[in-house]
């Protein structure tokens, strides 16, 4: 496809009671983390389907791109503060690849950040 990126769409199951936490944190720790090093974040937030989901979806060039700046994310110092909550708030988590357009990807941004 050309003119286009990939899309990873995160599917967090955050144990009963937590998701509000694990908003906030994300909200006010590791989203910005991701952004202060390069990642485009496109939305997150809680599922409108249920109490215990939480998504994520960030873009990248391509899968060097994603690689790279994934492991970047949790070798920064200031990860370390999120690396033991967030996790202690997580009972799994899912991710899915795909390609999808730049254009569409930026509208998204616009409706869903």
């Amino acid at each position: 496809m050309a003119d286009a990126q990939l899309l990873e769409l995160r599917l967090f199951t955050v144990k009963p009671g937590m998701r509000e936490e694990f908003d906030r944190v994300s909200r006010e720790g590791t989203v910005p983390l991701m952004r202060k090093i390069g990642i485009t974040v496109v939305a997150h937030g809680p599922s409108l389907y249920d109490e215990d989901t939480y998504y994520l979806l960030r873009a990248f060039d391509d899968e060097k791109q994603r690689t790279e700046l994934g492991a970047s994310l949790y070798e920064q110092p200031e990860w370390e503060q999120y690396d033991e909550p967030v996790g202690a708030m997580m009972a799994a988590y899912s991710t899915v690849v795909f390609p999808m357009s730049t254009e569409a990807i930026k509208h998204m941004a616009e409706f869903g950040a």
